[in-house]
């Protein structure tokens, strides 16, 4: 049994896959395993996957005929993971030489997930921490109450029981996996904070950066977290935490669709005003914090769709306006 299986999920990154994957083959821990599941790339991820199986035989590759998304990808991987621990890195990110030796060190008896040092990696050089409050470990039920609002990040390692027993949550292609990292620390007795990096590429041409239709799966995701954390009897201080993250993300994809639906088709004009509409409806305004409710722009209003609307559009109207005479 190696001591830990990383799981990297591969779409279409040729150009940053051998830095990845340089990375994990020149760990100082060597004592782990590389699942690589390529999610029907149609360039020549495969091809470069295949060189480094040749190479090493702690690489595993499996490919996919049909993309089906990252969480599906992932999932794939973990099915085949035989590690103490698991975690994942993302096939155009990479880890410091001893990342990994450093997680490993931070793993007791009592501790079920360790995070990474996130560095966020810019294309001009610059590298800048993720920002969060220090901590050495924190219990599970902290963690998971700090990711609601990502007070804490989602790069990690987690004990490999834990993650067979909660696997990635595959309701959207894109922003669902954020929920299997809340559930793993909510079943973790402890987590813990290591110095080992995980550089995290930012790109703009990622999915959470791109003018898409596809944005609006994030609030499907936070609906389906919602559900999950009914079926764990969360606790009523999680759920009030997390019913006004998904009121205020509701406002800040209101805004996404109030910037950018010229650039929609009527058709997805249609579909993300309905995604918006049907969340807008599920939230429990009883459970939003009362503090809201004299924030104009944020007011929980469900008495009527058309006046939530009109709250919205005049309030990022006049945001508008405020940012065009700063400008001036």
């Amino acid at each position: 049994m190696p001591k830990i299986s990383i799981l990297v999920a591969v779409y279409n990154t040729a150009a940053y896959l051998p830095q990845c994957l340089d990375s994990l083959l020149s760990q100082s821990l060597k004592d782990i395993e590389i699942l690589c599941v390529d999610d029907a790339s149609t360039d020549n991820s495969l091809t470069i996957l295949h060189q480094y199986a040749e190479q090493d035989e702690r690489v595993k590759v499996f490919a996919l005929e049909e993309n089906k998304g990252q969480a599906h990808a992932r999932n794939i991987g973990l099915s085949h993971a035989t590690g103490e621990y698991i975690g994942f890195v993302d096939s155009d990110d990479w880890l410091g030489q001893d990342a990994l030796e450093k997680v490993s060190a931070a793993f007791r008896e009592d501790v079920d997930s360790v995070l990474f040092r996130v560095l966020y990696a810019y294309s001009d050089g610059r590298m800048k921490d993720y920002e969060m409050s220090p901590f050495t470990t924190m219990t599970g039920d902290e963690a998971f109450r700090a990711s609601l609002t990502w007070k804490i990040h989602g790069c990690y390692v987690v004990r490999n029981s834990i993650h067979m027993a909660h696997p990635y949550d595959e309701s959207q292609r894109a922003y669902s996996d954020d929920n299997t990292t809340r559930i793993h620390y909510y079943y973790s007795r402890k987590v813990a904070y290591c110095e080992g990096v995980y550089y995290y590429r930012q790109q703009a041409a990622s999915v959470t950066h791109k003018v898409s239709i596809r944005r609006f799966d994030f609030l499907l995701a936070n609906e389906s977290m919602r559900r999950q954390l009914l079926a764990l009897g969360a606790s009523e201080d999680s759920l009030r935490c997390y019913e006004t993250t998904r009121w205020l993300n509701l406002v800040g994809m209101y805004m996404f669709y109030y910037l950018y639906r010229n650039q929609f088709s009527p058709t997805d004009r249609r579909e993300s005003l309905s995604i918006i509409h049907h969340v807008w409806q599920t939230i429990q305004l009883k459970q939003v914090d009362a503090s809201l409710k004299k924030k104009f722009g944020y007011m929980p209003i469900r008495c009527s769709w058309t006046l939530f609307r009109l709250q919205e559009e005049v309030y990022f109207f006049l945001r508008s306006l405020v940012g065009r005479n700063k400008i001036t």
